[in-house]
């Protein structure tokens, strides 16, 4: 895959991520990086976040997810790379 062309990746964040602004921070970085998605909490405590953009922006914000905000404990982060379905139009937080 190209590093310039449009991907989808999905990244589930575990620790203590909820109540620490992670999402509001990861759309602060999302949108900075210019990939369009969302983010949300899950019911079991992490966060998952949906993002489309270019290959290396995603990267980037991947490498950021691994460590999240000032008041964040990221325990772990797994990440699923597709193909980019041009979903979104924005970033937000869900």
């Amino acid at each position: 895959m190209n590093t310039g062309e449009t991907a989808r990746l999905r990244i589930i964040v575990t620790g203590r991520v909820q109540g620490v602004f992670f999402r509001h921070a990861t759309a602060e970085q999302a949108r900075a990086m210019g990939v369009t998605g969302w983010v949300r909490n899950l019911d079991d405590g992490s966060v998952e976040i949906i993002g489309e953009g270019k290959r290396r922006n995603l990267a980037a914000l991947l490498g950021w997810a691994r460590k999240g905000p000032p008041h964040a404990r990221v325990d772990g982060v797994r990440a699923e790379w597709e193909q980019g379905r041009h979903e979104f139009t924005h970033f937000q937080v869900r």
